[in-house]
C-alpha cells in the first residue's frame, strides 16, 4: 500500500500562513523607518547605515531581552496588543542607560501553530514600541514549531542595537558622593516580577476580568498588563548635553540591585522610600502576599522605572526638563561615600511598615 506523499503542512507548519503574515506586517515595519534604515522586510538580513544616522565615531551597544512570564498572563487574558511594547522597552531602556540611541530592532516570535491574527497584533505592538523609541524594525523571525508549545502559547525575544558617540557614553565612573537620584515614574509593574504576580493571583483567586479592588474604573488585567514605559526620547537630549552622570533601568532585582550596577567603587546610593507614594497597584500586590518592604524593593520597581543620577546643582534643571518631556519625576535619594551598593529605607507607615525599616544590597 503506497503512502500518501507528506507535505510540510501535514507536519503542522503552514508556509502559506507564514507568507501571509509577512505581507501583513511589512507595512508595520515600514512605519518605523528612520535615517539609516529603510525598514523593508523580506530579505535575509537588514541593513543599517550609521553614516546616514549621523554618527562619526560611534560605539555600538547591543541588548536582548524577553517579556518574561508577563507573556503567559497576557496569553491567558487574550491581551496581545501591549506585549510588543514591553519587548521593545526592555531592550531600548537598557541601551539608553549606556547613553546609546536605539537604532534598529529585530524580534523572534515562536509558536506551536501560527495564528496570524495574534501574531499580527503582537508585531503591531512591537512596531508601536519601535516608534516610541525612535528605532527601526528591520527584521525578525517567525517560527512555527509543532509540539514545542502548548495550544495558544507563544514566546517572544527581542534584539536591539544602538549607538553612542564615544565621548558621550555613560559608564557611571563620573558618579560621586553628593549626586542626586531622580526617579522617573513607571507605568506599572513593567515586565519583571510576574512569577510572583502570577503566584499572588493564584493564592488570592484574583479575577483578571473584574475591576481592580483599588480602582473600580479599570480591570485588574488593565493594571497588570499596562505596557512598560519607554524613556528613550525623554532622556537622550539630557544624556547628549552631559546633564546625566548615570542611569539605572529598574528591572529584575528592583531598586536595590539595579542602581549599584552603575556605581563606581566608593559610591553608595541611599533611596528614601518616603519621597514618593507607593502606587496603589504595588500596595495591592504587597497586601496580597504580606510582602516585606525590603522584598518589595528587590522584586518590583515600586513605581520608579528609571533612575537618573545627576549633579546636585543640575537636579532642578534636569527634573524640569524631564517633566516637560512628559515624565513624572521624584527626587528619591542621594549618593553617599561608602561601599558600592544601595540602601532603601523608609519610615514607619511607609510601604505598610510598622516601624522604621531599611534594606541594603552591596554591589
Amino acid at each position: 500500500m503506497s503512502q500518501k506523499p507528506l507535505t510540510y503542512a501535514d507536519a503542522g507548519v503552514s508556509i502559506a500562513a507564514g507568507n501571509a503574515l509577512v505581507k501583513t506586517i511589512a507595512p508595520l515595519a515600514k512605519s518605523t523607518a528612520r535615517p539609516g534604515a529603510n525598514a523593508e522586510l523580506g530579505g535575509f538580513g537588514g541593513f543599517f547605515d550609521l553614516k546616514a544616522a549621523g554618527y562619526d565615531d560611534p560605539l555600538l551597544v547591543a541588548a536582548n531581552d524577553g517579556v518574561g512570564t508577563k507573556l503567559k498572563l497576557a496569553i491567558d487574558a487574550g491581551r496581545h496588543e501591549g506585549v510588543g511594547i514591553d519587548l521593545v522597552a526592555m531592550c531600548v531602556n537598557d541601551l539608553v542607560v549606556q547613553g546609546a540611541e536605539p537604532l534598529f530592532f529585530l524580534d523572534y516570535y515562536a509558536t506551536g501553530k501560527l495564528d496570524n491574527d495574534v501574531a499580527a497584533a503582537v508585531v503591531a505592538s512591537i512596531a508601536d514600541g519601535c516608534r516610541q523609541a525612535g528605532c527601526a524594525l528591520i527584521g525578525g523571525e517567525t517560527a512555527e514549531m509543532p509540539g514545542m508549545y502548548g495550544e495558544g502559547d507563544y514566546d517572544l525575544a527581542g534584539f536591539c542595537v544602538g549607538a553612542v558617540d564615544r565621548a558621550k557614553a555613560l559608564t557611571g565612573q563620573s558618579v560621586r558622593p553628593g549626586d542626586v537620584l531622580l526617579g522617573l515614574a513607571s507605568s506599572g509593574v513593567h515586565s519583571n516580577g510576574f512569577s510572583l504576580v502570577r503566584r499572588l493571583i493564584e493564592v488570592n483567586s484574583w479575577k483578571l476580568d473584574r475591576p481592580a479592588l483599588f480602582d473600580a474604573d479599570r480591570l485588574l488585567a488593565d493594571h497588570l498588563l499596562e505596557p512598560t514605559r519607554i524613556y528613550v526620547k525623554s532622556l537622550l537630549p539630557l544624556v547628549r548635553d552631559g546633564s546625566i552622570q548615570a542611569l539605572a533601568h529598574i528591572t529584575g532585582g528592583g531598586l536595590l540591585e539595579n542602581i549599584p550596577r552603575v556605581l563606581p567603587e566608593g559610591a553608595h546610593a541611599v533611596v528614601d522610600a518616603d519621597a514618593w507614594d507607593l502606587p496603589r497597584l504595588f500596595a495591592f500586590l504587597q497586601a496580597g502576599g504580606s510582602i516585606d518592604p525590603g522584598e518589595l524593593a528587590r522584586t518590583f520597581n515600586c513605581g520608579i522605572g528609571m533612575v537618573a543620577i545627576v549633579r546636585a546643582e543640575d537636579s532642578d534643571r534636569v527634573a524640569q526638563a524631564l517633566s516637560e518631556a512628559g515624565e513624572t519625576v521624584h527626587r528619591i535619594g542621594v549618593i553617599e561615600a561608602g561601599d558600592s551598593g544601595c540602601t532603601v529605607k523608609g519610615s514607619a507607615g511607609t510601604w505598610s511598615a510598622r516601624e522604621t525599616w531599611s534594606a541594603i544590597h552591596h554591589g
